[in-house]
């Protein structure tokens, strides 16, 4: 695959052509309803959840975040390792929008090894070495903490509680930890267990991707 500056995903992003940047098929702006549902938390249908009102927007200092997070910015995409994994976030019940420009600074033209183009969820891993990816890294480059008890300005306690899932499979241990393979579908639930949500087990990816 023919290697591509940034301006070239930037372009991508601007002309809403989605996940082009990485010669990947193209896939629907929202992109939550392509997951593919196995469990729940409390019984729910299988009805897409309504769009919560948390909203955490991408870091309008990129290049700060993915510093944080211990990655280096690149002038193109990696090529060596190129895979995806997919993220769904859940707030009391409802679908949170995982941001467009995770990890791209336009201004510099600059981008991360973990990225985003659009709003599907979708997590582009394109690295210029084989290294692994955690869930914490791209987190922090979204500014949005991760641990057992937290997620972004949300704490456990008081009937709230958070549950992580790779693949429809609820994890234990530190969630910042987990790696980023791919094809896998990652899912962070945080709220009462009362709160109906389904927990997508696959993501139904786009042709090429």
């Amino acid at each position: 695959m023919q290697k591509r500056r940034i301006g070239i995903g930037v372009a991508v992003v601007v002309s809403a052509v989605t996940l082009a940047a990485c010669g990947s098929g193209s896939s629907s702006a929202s992109g939550k309803g392509a997951s593919d549902t196995a469990t729940t938390t409390a019984g729910g249908g299988d009805s897409k959840p309504a769009a919560s009102s948390v909203s955490w927007p991408a870091p309008a200092d990129a290049s700060a975040q993915v510093k944080a997070a211990g990655l280096p910015m690149l002038g193109q995409e990696g090529q060596v390792l190129h895979i995806h994994s997919h993220l769904d976030v859940f707030v009391d019940g409802k679908a949170v929008v995982v941001p467009a420009l995770i990890g791209i600074d336009e201004a510099k033209q600059s981008i991360s090894p973990l990225h985003t183009h659009d709003t599907s969820g979708v997590v582009h891993i394109e690295s210029p070495v084989q290294a692994d990816f955690t869930l914490g890294e791209f987190m922090t480059e979204w500014n949005v903490p991760l641990t057992k008890d937290t997620l972004g300005s949300l704490k456990t306690g008081g009937g709230k509680e958070l549950h992580v899932y790779v693949n429809g499979k609820e994890q234990t241990g530190d969630p910042a930890a987990i790696k980023l393979g791919a094809h896998e579908e990652i899912a962070l639930v945080y709220g009462v267990p009362s709160d109906k949500v389904t927990v997508p087990s696959s993501y139904k990816w786009p042709e090429g991707l």
